[in-house]
């Protein structure tokens, strides 16, 4: 049992696989790392250079000198979170991660932003079984505060969410979405992104 197959399990709907007891036992050992790391980085001061340490660790990635990161941040898994260059992710942060995050380069997060990848069955007979989708994120996309991100969402390049925002669906590159559920409130002019990658 390896990490490949614990994230092979983590595609669409959760499958026999995670009903092992290998499977759930290494699941476990990702998970209670994800804590104690966690926990590391969240109850003292740490240099940027220490937090870009622990969050390799907490990845499983390189994380890129250029990554910052003010605590607490906070994750159930740790190893479905890919982070590009130049992002920041700022204080209070909360990534449920199994379904995959990927975070491109520029990226700003803000205060309290949440990610959620995991979504549960409705129906009684599936007793909540767990559905996840992976988060993409564009570069240079900025989520604004206390904003939500739920699974199968892919926000595009240049795009912002807007603060509180609760985003259901798809945002197109160089627009801004807002709103309880999210949709589409103005775009960003081509001219104004000419230039810049």
């Amino acid at each position: 049992m390896t990490l490949e197959d614990i994230l092979q399990a983590f595609q669409g709907e959760e499958g026999e696989a995670a009903d092992s007891p290998q499977w759930r036992e290494l699941f476990q050992t990702i998970c209670q790392e994800a804590v104690r790391l966690g926990m590391e980085l969240n109850t003292k001061y740490h240099t940027p250079e220490e937090i870009r340490e622990i969050m390799g660790k907490l990845t499983g990635k390189p994380v890129d000198e250029t990554f910052r990161l003010f605590p607490p941040f906070y994750t159930d898994f740790g190893k479905n979170i890919t982070i590009g260059k130049d992002v920041f992710i700022n204080s209070g942060c909360h990534f449920q991660d199994q379904g995959g995050i990927t975070i491109g380069d520029g990226a700003l997060i803000g205060h309290n932003v949440v990610l959620a990848t995991i979504n549960h069955a409705l129906e009684p007979q599936k007793n909540r079984k767990n559905y996840y989708a992976p988060i993409t994120i564009g570069k240079h996309v900025w989520i604004g505060s206390n904003a939500t991100v739920l699974p199968g969402v892919t926000i595009g390049d240049w795009a912002v969410v807007a603060a509180g925002a609760v985003v259901t669906k798809g945002v197109p590159s160089g627009t801004v979405a807002g709103g309880v559920p999210a949709r589409i409130l103005k775009r960003i002019s081509e001219k104004d992104r000419e230039g810049f990658q």
